[in-house]
């Protein structure tokens, strides 16, 4: 496998400007690039394009057909283990979902990632670039109608189907994108398989040994964990470890877990016959003639029984095209001693293989050869927990079925979010707690003359500006638009976690959402909650804009409803919590070594804003009072509760000079430059407007003679997309 480190061409540092960037000549400058990634004219179909009126006019019979018929096939170029697709294109889909991590919602295959550099080039992934060329066919044919990003996941749910498992389901509606998620940190390694540790404090030997935030895998180029065992040691015990926390970094139990790797390795085989080194670049770095086809593989014939790809060889279970309890019947049944494969890996083999365990070659006929565990195989029956779940479902095959069917469906669907984004004619009925269901709405819809009276009474209720704007913007800003969870809809800020978490509970959130009851009870209107919330934040906004001179009307559309305790998934929603928010300069202690300007942009990314909307809700906010606390950071204004420009015009004051506060460099003074005077306080978060060359040009211009009402505009257009970023009826 290539190592990060390779040198690149000398033609290649006169010649790649990024080489030679802005990023190399100041590495730690604050970059805006993840901001820039959703550019209108970055997807092929234009920026009026929408995936769920595309996949609407898609016949999903057709496509199961033809999905179907692919999987025995067998293409000459690449072809089939036992002249069945399936275990293959299982293994495609399950590396296209699997690298979801609930920690920060990054990763998954909801936008077809997998395509692109790093994950079509990891070692994980090694040879699913044949997975994709063969389906090639099948998305030239349907175009614009089905994504990548589904079809990879579909073709991985009608593998199961083929081979004789009932699917619990499958819900479409993944769109793609266009450029590599460049903002997803892997991890720290310049190698792949890098088996220094560098991502993991602590170690074995006391007890202590912990995987950095917010990673998921064990090692660079990883799905989940090494399958030959830690660091590649064939060691169970040790691997139960690795595979417990990357499982349930994903939001997986020991249950789920269990299932998912018992399903999982029902079927196919692992490839390692032949020498490891016989394997050529992964995609990324292969040879333009090869077009994008990487890991050429030298040894013979490179393809079929002489495929290498993990290094490890051989398959689980005698059946491997076939769904059955074989695989639990074949582990159960045997002593497992380690060996070598030809490739050099580590993997297990029975000391004595039973009388119709034999696995016939997946490529020549009449050979037959013995089961192959891998290491975290192995992890099933050594750990305690989780061999008592494996001999449960050993005993209970029907159980098995059903709680693989569940995790599976949960493995491909978890960075979709809510049900509401599942489109076609597939979705189970069913709903399940962690996909965070809302009630259906009762009754009619909130009218326009009820809405005047409700924010009429708002207004006059006694509640402040930043009562009122605070509060709605901490029940919107949860949302992620990684993996589509948090936001308004629901009024969860009102259940655990959120009602306990520090920064509503320093915010007053509490005594807020106790008023906007009352008002709304009192009211005896037909609005949820969650809509009071998100109408009373929006009369903020408009009393501040108001009291600074701008008569402005924030859009408001009705339609959420209120979630119950029961319906929200306590443990994964902590992973929502804000620990930090530019937005309201709220940080918590040792929260973090990032710097908070980064922490800025990272919001701003989860929350889908612009660069003009990020600054410009900022600035307002700021002068808005929108602190958390009583801290008066960034209020660059002497008429605070206005929403004006004033913290743009105050900050790039040649008047004022600033100066750290303490070592730290966290805390800022500004001073009169004539007098020497302290006028502002600030943190680093405020003053980048100043000091990055980007925001500062958007500073300029909101501080400019009539760049008031371009904030203002970029401001409510901000806040609208927040308040809406999980209104999934309204935009798909």
């Amino acid at each position: 496998m290539s190592d990060l480190k390779t040198k690149r061409p000398e033609w290649a540092a006169r010649t790649t400007p990024r080489l030679q960037g802005n990023e190399h000549w100041w590495p730690d400058q604050l970059t805006l690039h993840i901001l820039h990634q959703k550019h209108p004219d970055a997807s092929p179909f234009g920026p009026e394009f929408r995936y769920g009126e595309a996949f609407s006019k898609l016949d999903v019979d057709e496509l199961t057909a033809d999905v179907d018929a692919l999987m025995t096939d067998s293409q000459d170029w690449w072809p089939a283990d036992w002249g069945h697709y399936g275990p293959f294109f299982i293994r495609m889909s399950w590396h296209a979902a699997g690298t979801y991590r609930a920690l920060d919602g990054r990763g998954g295959g909801g936008t077809g990632a997998q395509r692109f550099a790093p994950l079509n080039s990891w070692p994980d992934n090694g040879n699913l670039d044949k997975a994709r060329r063969l389906l090639w066919p099948i998305k030239k044919k349907y175009g614009e109608k089905i994504s990548w990003a589904d079809l990879l996941v579909f073709a991985g749910n009608r593998a199961l189907e083929t081979m004789g498992f009932r699917t619990f389901g499958f819900g479409f509606g993944r769109a793609d994108i266009w450029a590599p998620e460049d903002d997803i940190y892997w991890g720290p390694e310049t190698e792949w398989l890098a088996t220094k540790d560098e991502r993991y404090t602590g170690s074995w030997e006391g007890g202590n040994r912990v995987l950095d935030n917010p990673l998921a895998a064990v090692q660079m180029g990883l799905i989940y964990v090494n399958p030959e065992g830690p660091n590649g040691i064939p060691d169970a015990m040790k691997s139960a470890q690795d595979v417990r926390e990357t499982f349930a970094r994903m939001g997986m139990n020991d249950r789920e877990t269990a299932a998912l790797t018992i399903g999982g390795h029902t079927f196919g085989k692992m490839h390692g016959n032949g020498p490891a080194e016989s394997v050529g670049e992964a995609p990324e770095g292969a040879k333009i003639h090869q077009q994008g086809i990487g890991w050429a593989n030298t040894h013979e014939t490179g393809l079929g029984e002489y495929t290498v790809t993990s290094g490890l060889e051989g398959a689980w279970t005698p059946t491997p095209t076939q769904w059955d309890n074989s695989y639990l019947n074949t582990i159960f049944a045997h002593q497992w001693e380690v060996k070598k494969s030809p490739a050099g890996a580590n993997q297990w083999e029975p000391v004595e293989v039973k009388e119709g365990y034999w696995v016939p070659d997946a490529h020549v006929k009449g050979k037959k050869n013995p089961p192959v565990m891998n290491t975290a195989d192995m992890a099933m029956i050594t750990d305690p927990a989780y061999l008592e779940i494996c001999k449960e479902f050993h005993q209970n095959p029907d159980k098995l079925a059903d709680e693989f069917a569940r995790a599976w469906y949960k493995l491909l669907h978890r960075d979709m979010g809510p049900r509401a984004r599942y489109l076609g004619p597939q979705v189970p009925d069913e709903v399940l707690v962690w996909q965070d269901p809302v009630p259906e709405q009762q009754g009619p819809l909130v009218n326009e003359q009820q809405i005047a009276t409700l924010k009429q009474q708002i207004a006059d209720s006694g509640l402040s500006v930043k009562q009122l704007v605070g509060t709605a913007w901490a029940s919107a800003c949860t949302y992620r638009q990684t993996d589509h969870r948090g936001g308004a809809n629901g009024a969860r800020i009102r259940l655990e976690p959120q009602a306990n978490w520090d920064v509503n509970v320093r915010s007053g959130v509490p005594e807020v959402l106790d008023r906007l009851e009352q008002l709304r009870s009192d009211s005896g209107i037909n609005i949820s909650l969650a809509d009071m919330i998100v109408l009373a934040g929006s009369v903020g906004v408009e009393m501040a804009a108001k009291a600074g001179g701008h008569d402005i009307t924030v859009p408001f559309t009705p339609g959420r409803t209120d979630a119950t305790q029961e319906m929200t998934e306590v443990d994964t929603h902590a992973y929502l919590e804000p620990r930090h928010d530019a937005f309201r300069n709220y940080m918590q202690p040792q929260a973090t070594a990032i710097p908070a300007e980064h922490l800025m942009v990272d919001r701003a990314f989860m929350l889908n804003l612009s660069v003009p909307q990020m600054a410009a809700l900022l600035g307002g906010m700021r002068v808005m009072g929108i602190t958390v606390g009583d801290s008066e950071e960034g209020i660059f204004t002497d008429r605070p509760g206005q929403l004006t420009n004033d913290f743009f015009a105050n900050l790039i004051d040649m008047g004022t000079v600033w100066e750290p506060a303490d070592e730290s460099e966290e805390r800022f003074v500004g001073k009169d430059r004539a007098t020497g005077q302290q006028k502002w306080t600030a943190t680093r978060v405020d003053l980048i407007y100043g000091s990055n060359s980007q925001l500062r040009a958007i500073a300029e211009e909101y501080a400019a003679d009539g760049g008031e009402e371009r904030m203002l505009d970029r401001f409510v257009k901000g806040w609208v997309k927040v308040m809406e970023n999980d209104r999934f009826d309204l935009h798909r």
